[in-house]
């Protein structure tokens, strides 16, 4: 497979999901960083990557390729409301910078690269470049 996610060193949920599980799935909010759950499928033509962003918009993703390498990013923020009939007890909603990278094999077309953001999923579909079978040709040998 030519599309690999890359480590990335604020996916604090990750570190956390595999020490404590199966008993428990503890997240961070308060450390403001996030790595998006994604899905990769391989299709004969494409690969396809789908992200949960739940509570960005749309102006606030960006997605870049530089160097060979996909990046996904993304900031929400929390809501600044005032209650006057109580306080809260417990927040789990994420707030903060969401960061995953992935780099792309030799066999994408790079400028090929599209993406869909509806409900809260960001859907990306990388084109593979077509297999060309190796040539042999004869090497003529001067002298």
């Amino acid at each position: 497979m030519a599309l690999a996610p890359r480590g990335n060193f604020f996916d604090i949920d990750r570190v956390f999901d595999n020490y404590w599980a199966p008993t428990t799935k503890s997240e961070t909010p308060e450390s403001g960083f996030f790595a998006p759950r994604v899905d990769i499928k391989e299709l004969d033509n494409c690969y396809q990557i789908t992200a949960e962003l739940p509570g960005v918009k749309k102006d606030d993703i960006h997605v870049t390729l530089e160097d060979g390498v996909l990046s996904i990013s993304a900031e929400t923020s929390s809501e600044d409301k005032e209650e006057e009939n109580g306080k809260v007890i417990r927040q789990e909603r994420r707030y903060g910078k969401y960061l995953r990278s992935f780099t792309l094999g030799n066999n994408i077309h790079e400028k090929d690269i599209s993406a869909d953001f509806t409900d809260g999923i960001l859907k990306l579909k990388a084109p593979k470049s077509p297999d060309e079978a190796p040539q042999k040709r004869r090497i003529e040998i001067g002298g």
